[in-house]
């Protein structure tokens, strides 16, 4: 997860939302990347979605059946439906996100009759840090 925080915080850095997310397989990381929706002009780019593009084209597949994905937030409804598609297999992320989260909020993707793969979700991990960190991008933006 401090690796995903880093990436956090490279995002705050070029004035995107403080997110981080990594993808580690067998131990290794296989991609990182963090929010860049404002750089690309793209607004799927996502932490989440960059580094599993990045993942799937580092081990040129569709699928990330035996990988772990790390982000520093609660994925969205559009972020949780990737990883349900990649197939990853455990998804840890530190803060939860009660207005636009799609895991453990809104609408719960992964608990839905629809949703062919759900990957084992741990949460809460370093999520002081996580939200500190987002707390602080959203508070300077408004002063």
């Amino acid at each position: 997860m401090e690796i995903a925080l880093a990436e956090a915080r490279a995002a705050a850095s070029r004035g995107e939302v403080p997110v981080g997310a990594v993808i580690l397989r067998a131990g290794e990381i296989i991609a990182r990347a963090g929010n860049r929706t404002r750089e690309l002009n793209d607004p799927t780019a996502h932490a989440e979605i960059l580094a599993i593009r990045a993942a799937c084209n580092a081990l040129d597949a569709e699928r990330l059946n035996d990988a772990d994905l790390y982000v520093t937030l609660e994925p969205c409804a559009m972020c949780a439906g990737a990883i349900s598609f990649a197939r990853i297999r455990r998804l840890y992320f530190a803060a939860s996100d009660p207005k636009g989260g799609g895991v453990r909020h809104g609408g719960r993707f992964f608990s839905q009759p629809t949703c062919h793969h759900a990957p084992e979700i741990y949460d809460g991990i370093n999520e002081s840090e996580a939200a500190q960190l987002l707390t602080s991008f959203f508070r300077e933006r408004r002063d």
